[in-house]
């Protein structure tokens, strides 16, 4: 059964994370994703949107999915959070692909929900959370 990390945890990852790849970051300034991107940019990380079809979002060249992100970031060089805007069951496949990058962290946004795969990554060594706002967690540190 996957539990989220505690509340000292999040807020380390929080603290120490510079870049966020955002999955499913829309251009549309009215859609919650790009609301909270621009947030966090506010806040000082860089973002890095993962949205097929779109080349560019806040001012950020994007990718079409997470095996392009050494495009934008160079070779080898990993987002600290990989952050997702999409519908649940969209979830299974995406963690597959964390879990075959590598990545360090995921964040599964409010009403991204699937526990089994949550469990699946953090299994593997991913720190995961999951049915969280990120940007209302940063907001409270």
């Amino acid at each position: 059964m996957f539990t989220n990390p505690d509340r000292a945890a999040i807020d380390r990852l929080l603290r120490s994370a510079k870049t966020i790849a955002i999955v499913g970051l829309s251009a549309n300034p009215d859609r919650p994703s790009h609301r909270v991107a621009r947030s966090l940019q506010g806040f000082g990380y860089r973002i890095v949107p993962v949205t097929p079809g779109t080349s560019e979002v806040l001012g950020e060249r994007a990718v079409p999915d997470l095996d392009h992100l050494g495009d934008v970031l160079g070779a080898g060089v990993k987002p600290d959070i990989v952050d997702v805007f999409r519908r649940p069951e969209h979830v299974a496949a995406i963690v597959e692909d964390c879990i075959r990058l590598g990545m360090p962290a995921l964040w599964l946004q409010d009403g991204v929900i699937d526990h089994a795969a949550a469990a699946r990554a953090q299994a593997a060594g991913i720190f995961t959370v999951m049915d969280r706002c990120l940007y209302r967690d940063r907001s409270a540190l």
